[in-house]
């Protein structure tokens, strides 16, 4: 079950770093996520942009490769480790000179002046936020007249809510009664920590951020199922799909027995490492201009 470390979004996203080394497939889909938040947020050189949960920098850092050198990058998240990660690569690449580094929720900017940012950019962070909303309304407040922000989530009630018969992609047959309870677990004692994560889809992303006053916005939805890739036991076993839930090793040993977990294990291992399942994803990226006065 997840732990109550301090820096549990640390330790995930290293997790996740490491991950996508053994899976060249996420390390693409990841960097796919970022071009398309960058793309979108249409930077010039010479912009300040404010990256919010800007985790290892990943959006970040290609942020300030599209700045140039009279521009600068301001990574934010909720993480003081990771925001140390960030530092020490940033004085690495010498760019100190051109970034800042602040620990903040994304829907508390107390940090940030009103209309003192070009750009503002995330992805991946709402699914995370009760105040959505307020979350919105804080990035217009910092942007300039004419500022755009560049949002991407993914739309985890397509993601997260299988169809029946299913488990994490694969067809669950005749351990249908194993998984239940692991099913169960999650609805009892995960589902509340994961509200955040369901209470919307891409049209709430965009009456949001209509009533926070953005004056155009845009929205492209990006679905895809497609089969699994075929994957490490190990890997598939000990990875955690999101900093709030568990792995499905720690999920199995506290919802079943030692026998369940040995025949789940014969069932599932050789369907993980052939791929042979349905993988489901849905993710929106939204742009939006604060009008000019």
């Amino acid at each position: 079950m997840p732990g109550s470390a301090a820096d549990r979004w640390s330790s995930w996203i290293d997790c996740c770093r490491q991950n996508a080394v053994a899976r060249p497939d996420l390390l693409t889909q990841l960097h796919g996520y970022r071009d398309r938040v960058l793309d979108r947020a249409q930077i010039q050189s010479g912009d300040d942009v404010l990256d919010i949960g800007c985790g290892d920098g990943l959006i970040a850092f290609g942020a300030l490769e599209r700045t140039g050198a009279e521009g600068t990058v301001i990574f934010s998240d909720i993480s003081p480790e990771l925001i140390a990660q960030c530092r020490a690569r940033a004085q690495a690449l010498g760019a100190m000179d051109r970034c800042r580094f602040l620990v903040m929720t994304a829907d508390d900017l107390h940090d940030i002046g009103a209309a003192s940012v070009d750009v503002v950019t995330t992805r991946s962070v709402l699914i995370y936020i009760d105040r959505k909303d307020r979350a919105l309304s804080e990035f217009f407040r910092v942007l300039r007249p004419g500022g755009r922000v560049s949002i991407g989530e993914p739309i985890n009630r397509f993601t997260l809510l299988e169809p029946p018969g299913r488990f994490r992609g694969y067809p669950i047959g005749p351990v249908e009664d194993i998984v239940d309870k692991l099913k169960g677990l999650w609805e009892r004692e995960l589902r509340p920590r994961l509200v955040s994560m369901l209470d919307f889809d891409e049209r709430d992303l965009v009456a949001m951020s209509d009533q926070a006053g953005f004056g155009t916005i845009h929205l492209d939805l990006q679905v895809d199922i497609r089969p699994t890739p075929k994957d490490s036991w190990d890997r598939f076993l000990r990875t955690a799909p999101n900093p709030l839930s568990p792995t499905l090793e720690a999920l199995m040993l506290a919802a079943l027995s030692g026998p369940e977990r040995e025949r789940l294990t014969t069932y599932l291992k050789p369907m993980v490492e052939s791929g042979n399942g349905i993988e489901r994803r849905a993710f929106a990226y939204l742009s939006a201009t604060k009008a000019l006065p």
